[in-house]
């Protein structure tokens, strides 16, 4: 926060960045922060009311008032404040648009490169981050995870989106003054939906894949692709930059996304190149010979039709994906020597929470994985069965107030590809969790499960991993998606301290009898 405390700027310069300002009497004063939470106005800050799903902002604008806005901005039509007040068509987009002009546009002084997709956009980003650092670039990355600006690195929340629009101009800021030129950004569907990247001048768009996840929240798979396309959007109002635009779409042949992003990028701008990656004949960086084991990956990429080796640490034939697409950004799109790529890709180390092995002297393998949607979850449980000529027991659960349909999937899913399931908690919320699982359960036996015999429902996570590894056999493989490195769990409206890797470390000691960390502490303990 030290970097927005030392900013100050003139409120008539930042509103005339702001869409339909036209027209409205603006004081000469002086603004100290941009803020979209009323409980966090202090004094020189202006507020922008947002209507969410849960609350209006509008109804807090006398509270932000009070605490000393110099201005705000709503949606709505308000009058007899004692401050300006400044009506616009869609608040998130003027949220966007005065936190980049309040940091003087950083991305207009950086290279910036956008990652999206529904699985895989962490691991492509620390990917494409790890060469550009490899190749000598100041590289600078804003992940769903965290915030790396040069020796520092920020924790960006609890749960994984993209942080709010006044927060990633921050960081940027914060990355120009520490003479970084390029970012890799990572953007999640509710990110780009809700305008949290606009005004980030997006240079080098890529995707990974667009499977079934947030339906929720989108409504249909359409608009959740549609969201996704925003970030590929980007690339044609990108302002002309003194240090060039190279305006490229990086694109995954072998999605079903493939052909909708392509004919969206074609009718946008004639400038946009287009480069593609995957494992088809027609990709442009294609991999080959790929050989997986529970050390990590060894594959052949045919870029620029020369064919490279590559050795990597990640886990998974779909990592292939991912280190393609992050070669297809930077040694196609941005120019960097491959031999950067192939040193990058083999010296960096597994993302945490992806595929993260704790091994505490047990006889059979233990792994904790993010896994949380169909698609993440069939990779993960191919995975492990490629890593055992055991049994895989997947330990899951399914979020509450999110896309319902999944739930019956991955259960169906694990049903057909695990030899044993653990359903358990995965952030209720305020929905029952007893009602997740029995939806989960019938997709279970949808597929020839037997309750009790091939699943079980065990509704505290920490319980469940424990069941889990009191199956376990030795040579079987315990996995235990959908968390990750995530460090809390929602029930009702509380987050409690949570990370799975604690938990599975917690549970091998005990099994053991061995010293190990504490099991964390969930309201479902007693269940």
């Amino acid at each position: 926060m030290f970097y927005q405390c030392m900013r100050q700027v003139n409120l008539r310069s930042l509103i005339q960045n702001l869409p339909d300002s036209s027209g409205v009497d603006i004081p000469d004063a002086t603004v100290t922060g941009i803020v979209l939470d009323s409980r966090q106005v202090k004094p020189g800050d202006v507020f922008v009311a947002l209507v969410g799903e849960n609350s209006d902002g509008h109804q807090y604008i006398d509270n932000a008032v009070d605490r000393g806005a110099v201005a705000v901005v709503g949606t709505q039509t308000i009058t007899n404040l004692d401050v300006p007040y400044f009506k616009v068509k869609d608040g998130r987009y003027a949220l966007a648009q005065i936190s980049a002009a309040f940091y003087d546009f950083p991305t207009r002084k950086l290279t910036v490169i956008g990652v999206t997709g529904t699985d895989g956009k962490t691991t492509t980003s620390n990917l494409i981050y790890h060469i550009l650092q490899r190749a000598g670039i100041r590289a600078g990355m804003i992940s769903t995870v965290n915030a790396q600006i040069g020796e520092k690195i920020l924790d960006t929340g609890f749960h994984v989106t993209t942080p709010e629009a006044p927060d990633v101009q921050r960081y940027l800021a914060e990355m120009v003054a520490a003479g970084i030129t390029h970012v890799v950004l990572e953007a999640t569907s509710h990110g780009l939906d809700q305008q949290r990247v606009a005004a980030c001048d997006i240079d080098l768009s890529v995707v990974t894949n667009i499977t079934h996840e947030h339906l929720d929240y989108h409504g249909s798979y359409e608009a959740y692709q549609a969201a996704k396309g925003r970030l590929f959007t980007e690339l044609a109002v990108t302002q002309q930059k003194e240090h060039g635009n190279p305006r490229l779409a990086v694109l995954n042949v072998d999605d079903v996304s493939f052909d909708y992003l392509l004919d969206l990028v074609k009718h946008l701008s004639p400038e946009i190149r287009v480069v593609t990656y995957g494992l088809g004949t027609s990709a442009d960086v294609r991999g080959v010979e790929i050989l997986s084991h529970s050390a990590g990956l060894q594959f052949s990429a045919i870029v620029n039709g020369s064919q490279m080796q590559f050795v990597s640490n990640l886990v998974g034939n779909y990592n292939v994906s991912n280190c393609l697409a992050s070669i297809a950004a930077t040694v196609v799109g941005l120019g960097v020597e491959s031999h950067f790529a192939q040193e990058a890709i083999a010296t960096m180390e597994g993302i945490p929470g992806r595929m993260e092995v704790i091994a505490k002297g047990q006889g059979f393998l233990a792994i904790v994985d993010f896994a949380h949607t169909p698609n993440a979850l069939q990779n993960a449980l191919k995975t492990a069965k490629q890593l055992t000529s055991g049994r895989v027991i997947a330990v899951f659960g399914s979020a509450g107030l999110r896309d319902r349909q999944k739930r019956r999937i991955m259960a169906e899913i694990s049903a057909e590809m695990a030899d044993l399931t653990v359903l358990t908690a995965e952030d209720p919320r305020t929905e029952s969790l007893g009602g997740i699982l029995s939806e989960m359960a019938d997709g279970a036996v949808s597929q020839g499960g037997v309750e009790n015999q091939t699943f079980w429902r065990v509704p505290d996570r920490g319980n469940a991993i424990r069941f889990a590894i009191g199956l376990a056999k030795p040579g079987d493989v315990v996995i235990s998606c959908g968390k990750g490195h995530e460090q809390s769990m929602c029930f009702g409206e509380v987050e409690y301290p949570w990370d799975d890797r604690t938990a599975m470390d917690a549970a091998l000691s005990e099994f053991l009898g061995i010293k190990g960390p504490q099991m964390p502490y969930l309201p479902t303990q007693s269940e």
